[in-house]
């Protein structure tokens, strides 16, 4: 008799968790050098496969544009292996000579990676580099919607791994994914550490599994055109950015703010580069499409194209158009355009200076996005340290494309397809979760300082003995009183008893 769907998932699950956990052991002998190996294997195999990867993801999901998922691959796999291709992951990874400390990583052991359908081979590409760096080993549990593209990924990485000399198992997978497995996966007793990438609910559910997890919360980004920005450069930065992949990634500009005395050279710019402005019967018709459940994002809508959420929401479009987008004055989780949209649409709002900006980003991440990233374009170095200093966010993007510049490909920010919000967004941390953060880290300490311990004073003790002896003189005193005895009772006995009683609880 064959099992059912949730039966085959969680017995798939248990089978791979057991297959990994064997393949790390193995893994743990390895070197620097032949892990070094194996990494470039997988990452140079995930590269060349890039552009494939990327079409399969659109064809499964709907969701993005193949040439820039094709993009994201390239940064998952060969951005991702040179921002960790010289880093020490094995044995002594560093000394100290002054402090005479020795520092020596050690692994996790088993990962449980979570992907999410919007980013579902860069993402797996990425875990599964950064995993074998450390000599963990990973299982993945794909989104049911984008399975096919997910595992294919993943089976290029492990292929390419296992001719450079890895242990068979060391990548595994959920083929058949249900949200039962995934639970159980993350509380697994083998499983040592979660790498969770997805909604608020699959973080959450990371961080109560009991286990070690590193979970990044959602994004609400909002970008700032200050009045001093070079208004052409920032538009088009900021469209292309919008409109990357149809605005599936996290980092993703949410809600455009713009100083008052720039406003009309911004939505003349908005215009040329391809934005398509909503009157109010069609904002109120896109108002419903975004958000037919008050504070809940339409799933229908995210990757989709412009031209097709126009149409979903019953409202024309030229077919060139690439953003769509309306004044808006109001924020909250009522309010559609104000929420994240993962997809080309946005509110338009008017400032009147940098502090009224700082106000407004600040009441647009307190409805989601605390702690994620935002995005700004002055020439005005002060008000960018401002935004640094009092937002709260673990990236602040200035004159660059949000979307991409976050995860590294436009910064100095280490690349990565999983960002920490820290604190702000109650994640573990605030980085770009990479190679580092899956290594633990054991320190030999010699002795570098002489110190005297002080032996006790005799006097101190004395007076403690003579205490004690006080107490167990009271103590006696107050028994006599309450037992009320007939005949003579011996205080030297009940003393000696007392004392007895107090040295056994002392030694407990």
């Amino acid at each position: 008799m064959e099992l059912d769907y949730d039966l085959q998932s969680l017995q798939e699950m248990r089978d791979a968790v057991k297959q990994a956990k064997h393949a790390q052991l193995q893994y743990l002998s390895y070197s620097q050098e032949q892990v070094d190996k194996i990494v470039k294997s997988a990452a140079d195999a995930a590269f060349a496969k890039s552009a494939e990867l990327g079409l399969l993801a659109v064809e499964e999901t709907g969701m993005g544009i193949a040439e820039h998922k094709k993009m994201k691959n390239e940064v998952g796999s060969k951005a991702v292996y040179e921002s960790i291709c010289n880093e020490k992951t094995v044995g002594i990874i560093n000394e100290d000579k002054v402090k005479k400390i020795v520092e020596v990583a050690y692994p996790f052991g088993v990962i449980a990676g979570i992907i999410p359908t919007t980013n579902p081979t860069s993402t797996a590409i990425f875990k599964a580099l950064i995993s074998l760096k450390t000599r963990n080993a990973i299982v993945i549990s794909p989104h049911p919607h984008a399975v096919k593209c997910t595992t294919e990924a993943l089976k290029i990485c492990l292929d390419a791994a296992v001719e450079a000399g890895a242990p068979e198992g060391i990548i595994r997978w959920i083929s058949k994914p249900s949200m039962s497995a995934t639970t159980e996966l993350m509380k697994h007793d083998d499983i040592d550490l979660i790498l969770a990438t997805g909604g608020g609910g699959l973080v959450l559910a990371a961080y109560s599994s009991g286990k070690p997890a590193y979970g990044v919360g959602p994004g609400n980004v909002p970008v700032y055109i200050e009045k001093t920005a070079n208004v052409d450069k920032a538009v088009k930065m900021i469209v292309d950015s919008k409109t990357f992949d149809n605005g599936t990634i996290c980092a993703t500009e949410q809600g455009l703010i713009v100083d008052r005395n720039i406003q009309q050279m911004v939505i003349r710019q908005l215009k040329n580069n391809g934005a398509y402005f909503l009157d109010d019967k069609e904002k109120r018709q896109m108002e419903k499409l975004i958000s037919p459940t008050v504070g809940k994002l339409n799933p229908k809508i995210v990757g989709r194209s412009a031209v097709v959420i126009g149409k979903m929401a019953g409202i024309t479009v030229p077919e060139n158009t690439r953003l769509l987008i309306a004044e808006e004055t109001r924020v909250g989780k009522n309010v559609p355009f104000s929420i994240e949209k993962l997809s080309p649409i946005f509110p338009l709002y008017t400032v009147t200076n940098h502090t009224e900006a700082k106000d407004l980003c600040l009441r647009l991440l307190n409805i989601g996005g605390r702690g994620h990233s935002l995005a700004l374009h002055t020439s005005d170095e002060q008000v960018a340290k401002e935004f640094a200093l009092e937002m709260p966010v673990s990236r602040i993007l200035v004159n660059t494309p949000s979307s991409i510049g976050a995860v590294g490909a436009t910064t100095g920010l280490m690349p990565s397809l999983t960002l920490g919000c820290g604190s702000f967004g109650g994640n573990i941390t605030s980085d770009n979760v990479t190679a580092k953060h899956l290594i633990n880290i054991k320190r030999m300490a010699y002795g570098i300082k002489d110190v005297a311990i002080p032996k006790p004073n005799p006097q101190l003790v004395k007076k403690e003995e003579q205490k004690e002896t006080e107490n167990v003189d009271q103590i006696v005193e107050e028994v006599l009183k309450q037992i009320k005895p007939q005949g003579e009772l011996d205080p030297q006995l009940i003393s000696e008893m007392v004392n007895q009683v107090l040295k056994k609880y002392q030694t407990n």
